[in-house]
Formats: C-alpha cells, sequence, structure tokens
C-alpha cells in the first residue's frame, strides 16, 4: 500500500501506524547490534531484554492492523535508520572504554524518538475512541517510557552523575 500523499486524518494515522512498524523493526535491528557493541555483560543483557520486549510491541502493532482493518506493511522510517547510522559512527570511531556509555546514549536517544511516535499515535486514536486499539499503544509506549528510565538510570551509574 503507497500512500504518497495523505489527505485525510485517517489516511495520516495509517501512515504513522505503518512507519511505527518500520521503527519497531530498525530498532529490534540496531538492539542486535548495540548489544554486541556493547563491552560490560549487565549492559548486554539489558539491550537483549528490551529486544524481547520490542517483539511484544511489534506484536502489539500488528493486533492495530487487525483491528483497525488496516492492511499490515511498513513505512519509511529516516529517523530510526539516522539514529542507527549515528550510534554506528559513534561505536566505529571510539575506543572500547566508551563503548557501554555510547550504546546506551544511543539507545536513550531511541526510546525518546518511540515515546513521541507513539505519543503521535494515541492522541488521535483517543479522539477516535477506539479503546482496544488504544490500550494496545499506550501499552507500547509504557514500555519504551520504562526502557528509557533503565537506560537512563544505567548511564548515570556509569558516568558517576
Amino acid at each position: 500500500m503507497s500512500q504518497n500523499h495523505l489527505e485525510t486524518p485517517e489516511d495520516l494515522l495509517r501512515f504513522q501506524l505503518r512507519t511505527a512498524m518500520t521503527m519497531e523493526e530498525d530498532s529490534l535491528a540496531a538492539l542486535g547490534e548495540l548489544a554486541e557493541a556493547a563491552v560490560t555483560a549487565d549492559i548486554k543483557k539489558l539491550f537483549r531484554h528490551h529486544a524481547d520486549e520490542t517483539r511484544e510491541q511489534i506484536a502489539n502493532l500488528q493486533k492495530v492492523f487487525r483491528l483497525l482493518e488496516v492492511p499490515e506493511s511498513t513505512a519509511p522510517s529516516p529517523s530510526t535508520k539516522g539514529i542507527s547510522k549515528q550510534a554506528e559512527s559513534l561505536i566505529q570511531r571510539s575506543e572500547k572504554a566508551l563503548r557501554d556509555q555510547i550504546t546506551l546514549s544511543c539507545a536513550l536517544g531511541n526510546e525518546h524518538y518511540e515515546m513521541a511516535a507513539y505519543e503521535g499515535l494515541i492522541i488521535p486514536v483517543t479522539a477516535m475512541g477506539a479503546t482496544d486499539v488504544l490500550k494496545l499503544l499506550q501499552d507500547n509506549k509504557d514500555q519504551e517510557v520504562h526502557t528509557s528510565e533503565e537506560l537512563s538510570t544505567r548511564l548515570k551509574e556509569l558516568v558517576g552523575a
């Protein structure tokens, strides 16, 4: 399904939903790369745990597509591609001693983007009164908020803040 021109709020919602699916798929791939780049075992474990949550979030989005009777598909997500490229660039140019800090910082930036993306979906879905869809999207956002808090806490511990 190609949506090159958006004319209605429904078109926009469908496009944003498709972008959210790409966002989560990109995040899942990035989490594997971040886990590999991280040095500390607990940080590697944190990324693997979040990958499991991301798989749940993808499953929730698949349910949202079905509930809204929208064909499941993806749309470009240049923001998540850019966040991943930034992480890759920083990892490549850094000393091993900085890798944990870099991976946590990059993951934190991605979480904040994901929280904003879900908020952009939650607001119109709330206005639609689609409570079953709202619950799935809110569950995803809540996981993103929790992960952001975990990443921030671990980063603060790492840098002694």
